[in-house]
Formats: C-alpha cells, structure tokens, sequence
C-alpha cells in the first residue's frame, strides 16, 4: 500500500464543505524576515473548483479599504493553516462572478448619492449666505434712506437681490449641462 505523507489534514478539508456563498475565514502562514505569522483573509467565496480532489481551488473576495480584493486558494494547501466558515447562505449559482459587478454599481450609486448631498449641502450654505447679505443690505437700506431719505437707493438695492428659488433654478441647469456632457 502506499501512503501519502501530507502536513494537510485532508479529512478534515474535505469535510469543511466549502461552497459558494459562504463567508470564510482563511489563516495563511507568511514567512517575513526569519519569522512565520499568520495572514487572516476573509471574504465571500465567489468559486469552487474541481470539488475535492487534488487541484481544488476555492476564490475568496473581500474589500480592502474600499477596494475589491480576490484571491484564489488551493484546498489542501500547506500554506493554509485554518479556514473557517463565518457564515453560510444560500445561492443558486455555482459562480458568483456576477459580486464583482454589483458591487461596482453600488459603490458607484453611493458616490453620485454623496454627490448630491454636498451639492445639497453647499446650496444650503449658500442660502444661509444669502439670507446673511440680504439682512445685511436691508439694514443698510434703512440707514441710507434715513441719511439721504430718497427711494432710489431703495429701488437699486430690490433689483440687486437674488432669490433662494431662482439660485436653485440656476443651479439645476448648471447640474443639468454637466450631467449632458
């Protein structure tokens, strides 16, 4: 009989029972200047391939400081020295490629999202302006027309206002020509 002599504990790999879906935990021992530590990984499994056998493989994909990060292990791998199963859920495809870009997506609704909430935010800063100058002007409108007591200076000071609705037409446009070009 021959014997395979391997540091893996393969019973117990193929037990694991990895399957897409899954959220996995993978310890990876690294070796860095004379010392081993170990690596955590953990992401959602995206692919499993060749099942059991000896080449298995399994893709795990995680994000890494908002960046979208895969990494392909081999199952029975001594540089793997524990996975976990954090969690399970079911799917009903035996490849999750399709993660990568619905997360995209995502990421790209959540930008034009904060987009519109800083527009939003710096149209309300301006209003506060406006409504800082035009208590400011009304103030020296009376002082003016205190001073000199005539109602041009009151007639040039009403054409000069700008009104919080007609800053947020001019805005929209501005936002429209953008998005159009």
């Amino acid at each position: 009989m021959n014997t395979v002599i391997t540091p893996v504990r393969t019973e117990e790999r193929t037990q694991l029972g990895i399957r897409p879906g899954d959220t996995v935990r993978v310890h990876q021992k690294v070796a860095e200047k004379g010392k081993v530590r170990l690596q955590v990984f953990e992401g959602l499994v995206l692919a499993v391939k060749h099942g059991t056998e000896a080449g298995a493989t399994f893709t795990v994909r995680a994000t890494m400081s908002g960046i979208g990060v895969e990494k392909i292990f081999p199952l029975y791998s001594p540089v793997i020295d524990k996975i976990e199963i954090v969690r399970r859920s079911k799917v009903r495809r035996a490849k999750l490629y399709f993660i990568r870009e619905k997360v995209a997506r995502e990421v790209r609704r959540q930008l034009r999202n904060m987009r519109m909430v800083k527009l939003s935010t710096e149209d309300f800063k301006e209003e506060e302006k406006l409504e800082v100058v035009e208590e400011g002007s009304s103030v020296e409108e009376v002082v003016e027309t205190t001073r000199e007591e005539s109602p041009e200076v009151v007639a040039e000071s009403t054409e000069g206002e700008v009104t919080p609705e007609e800053v947020a037409a001019e805005e929209a446009r501005i936002e429209e020509k953008k998005e159009q070009a």
